[in-house]
């Protein structure tokens, strides 16, 4: 089992900059490839990045590219999303998911992901 926290969500003004945490635990962190997720409302929850076990991968959905980096800290057993050049459409829940078996890479599904953390509010204005 993986317990993941998500924190660093708030309101900004686009353009500005903000930076997403993630701590787990519950099991071994560098055997996790990690992403974020995304759900405005009244829209299906979509990939935002991926990084793998060991952080020398990542992929990242289109419309971040250039302006979101995805990190890991194994020794911290942490993840980060930077977000750069915020926009309003990057208003959302974001969420901190953990995939354990390596099915494939890069997974960008929901269902390929086994746990996920609570969410934490982005709010862009413009």
């Amino acid at each position: 089992q993986v317990q993941l926290v998500e924190s660093g969500g708030g309101l900004v003004q686009a353009g500005d900059s903000l930076r997403l945490s993630c701590g787990a635990s519950g099991r071994t962190f560098n055997s996790l490839v990690m992403g974020w997720f995304r759900q405005a409302p009244g829209k299906d929850r979509e990939f935002v990045a991926a990084i793998s076990w060991s952080g020398s991968s990542t992929y990242y959905a289109d419309s971040v590219k250039g302006r979101f980096t995805i990190s890991r800290d194994n020794a911290k057993n942490m993840v980060y999303l930077q977000m750069n050049s915020l926009k309003p459409e990057d208003t959302a829940v974001y969420y901190c998911a953990a995939e354990s078996h390596g099915r494939r890479w890069p997974p960008r599904g929901v269902s390929e992901y086994d746990y996920w953390g609570q969410g934490t509010q982005v709010t862009v204005s413009s």
